[in-house]
């Protein structure tokens, strides 16, 4: 089992920066992918990154490809998204996921936070 909380959105002007963290329970951490997803009201939810469990490979949705970096600390049961030169289509929900496997659909993670609010205004 793993509990999954995440932080660092708010409201920030395009072409800003923001660091979101989620931070993880349970011992077994490490063993996990992690990911993030979001999701716009009205729309569905859209895969944004993901690491491996040991954090060599990576993935990157086309769209933020070069702006975002997700990274992982497994000795601190945390994993970040560095998002920067931000535009006002990224203003969502952002939740972090763990799972078993470097995926970029929900379904293939079992285990989801709650979500972090990122507004970016034009």
């Amino acid at each position: 089992q793993v509990h999954l909380v995440e932080s660092g959105g708010g409201l920030v002007q395009a072409g800003g920066s923001l660091r979101l963290s989620c931070a993880a329970s349970g011992r077994t951490f490490s063993s996990y992918a992690m990911a993030w997803f979001r999701q716009a009201p009205g729309k569905e939810r859209e895969f944004v990154a993901a690491i491996s469990w040991s954090p060599g490979i990576t993935k990157y949705a086309d769209s933020v490809k070069g702006r975002f970096t997700i990274s992982r600390d497994n000795a601190k049961n945390t994993v970040y998204l560095q998002m920067n030169s931000l535009k006002p289509e990224d203003t969502a929900v952002y939740n972090c996921a763990a799972g078993y496997s470097l995926g970029g659909r929900p379904n293939e993670y079992n285990y989801w936070g709650q979500g972090t609010q990122v507004t970016v205004s034009s």
